[in-house]
This record gives C-alpha cells, sequence and structure tokens, in this order.
C-alpha cells in the first residue's frame, strides 16, 4: 500500500461502504493502493489486466467511478488530458507536473500552507481545503 504520504487502504474503505465487493472490485482495489502514481483508467486497466486478463476495461471505468462517488479515490484532472485517480484519504499533499515527462511530484510546503491560510484572513475566510497544482519545465543546464 501507498503510505509515502499516509493513506488508508482503499478495499478497507470499500468494505466499509456497503457496495457489493467482487473479485474484480478487490484486485481494481488492490492496485489502486499499491499505485505509487497517479493512474488514469488505461493505466489502471493495463496493470489489473496482467494480473486478470479476462478483466474488461469496462468494468475497470465503473468501478473507478463508483469508487469515486463513493469518496473513495479522488479525481485529478491535469493539463495532460487524461483523468487521473488517488486515494481519497490521502494526507493533504500539492503537485508539481513536469510539462515535458508527465511526472507527478508530490509534496508539502510549510509556507505554501501558511501563506494561503494568511490570504484566505486576509479577505475574511477560514480556509477549509484547497488544491495546488503547479506545472512546469525542468531547467537545462544551459538555461
Amino acid at each position: 500500500m501507498n503510505t509515502r504520504l499516509g493513506s488508508k487502504g482503499i478495499l478497507k474503505r470499500c468494505a466499509n461502504s456497503g457496495f457489493r465487493i467482487t473479485e474484480q472490485r478487490k484486485l481494481i482495489a488492490r492496485v489502486l493502493d499499491e499505485s505509487l502514481d497517479h493512474p488514469h483508467v488505461e493505466e489502471l486497466f493495463y496493470r489489473v489486466s496482467l494480473i486478470d486478463p479476462k478483466i474488461s476495461i469496462a468494468t475497470v471505468y465503473r468501478t473507478v467511478k463508483l469508487f469515486e462517488e463513493a469518496g473513495i479515490i479522488e479525481k485529478l484532472e491535469f493539463k495532460d488530458g487524461k483523468i487521473r485517480y488517488e486515494n481519497a484519504e490521502r494526507e493533504h499533499h500539492d503537485h508539481l507536473i513536469d510539462m515535458q515527462t508527465g511526472r507527478i511530484i508530490e509534496f508539502v510546503d510549510k509556507e505554501i500552507e501558511l501563506l494561503q491560510e494568511k490570504i484566505a484572513a486576509r479577505y475574511g475566510y477560514r480556509l477549509l481545503g484547497h488544491r495546488l497544482e503547479l506545472y512546469g519545465k525542468k531547467k537545462n543546464e544551459q538555461n
């Protein structure tokens, strides 16, 4: 299970959610739990089909939608046009996306967190949450 930023097991939360847990849903939950990246459905299907070649992409799509609607996974839409997913109960973090390679770096920065709260307070708000996505291009040694 991906514990880099802390997470509660997707499969355990599926069981607690009350919907029927088929073997295919268990497999999809396990693969999502073990993902160290932010897979899109096609990537998730590829990983799952390596374990169970009989699973269909339609099953993966339906299961992902079910997990998302139940609040078990969170949808991420970065500028690459692919909808990606991650465990919805991971500790808060932000994303830095490399626009050349598509690499997604997760980070937490206390200064950014404090600044966001300060900005919200300046306008008379208490910050309840946020999502920060930074898009960049790695500096070349020649630049």
